[in-house]
């Protein structure tokens, strides 16, 4: 699930449309709107973040609306903050034996 979600991310439209529906629910339409593409292509980064689990549809009629899933995200945030307290107490561990060891110069 985390590779889905970062895939998806790293296209910088996906990123927008995200951005995008932070704000709330959009139709597929008024997400499209701002991008220079075809509503066709709109579509398929929109089902790039559905299939990522970041994004739900909604169908009323013949609209379609979309909303971001939170849950997607903090699973990715989970991941990057465990990265972060292993890389940060690795960090801290070398900067402790550096000062050690100019100490003992």
């Amino acid at each position: 699930m985390l590779n889905g979600v970062l895939t998806a991310l790293s296209d910088p439209t996906r990123r927008a449309i995200m951005t995008e529906l932070g704000a709330g629910e959009r139709r597929v339409s008024d997400v499209a709107a701002p991008f220079e593409m075809s509503l066709n292509a709109v579509s398929k980064h929109v089902k790039t973040l559905e299939r990522a689990g970041l994004v739900r549809r909604r169908r009323v009629g013949r609209e379609h609306f979309l909303t971001a899933n939170p849950a997607a995200f903090e699973r990715a945030a989970e991941w990057f903050d465990a990265q972060r307290k292993f890389w940060n107490a690795r960090l801290d561990r070398l900067e402790h034996l550096m000062t050690e060891e100019a100490g003992n110069e």
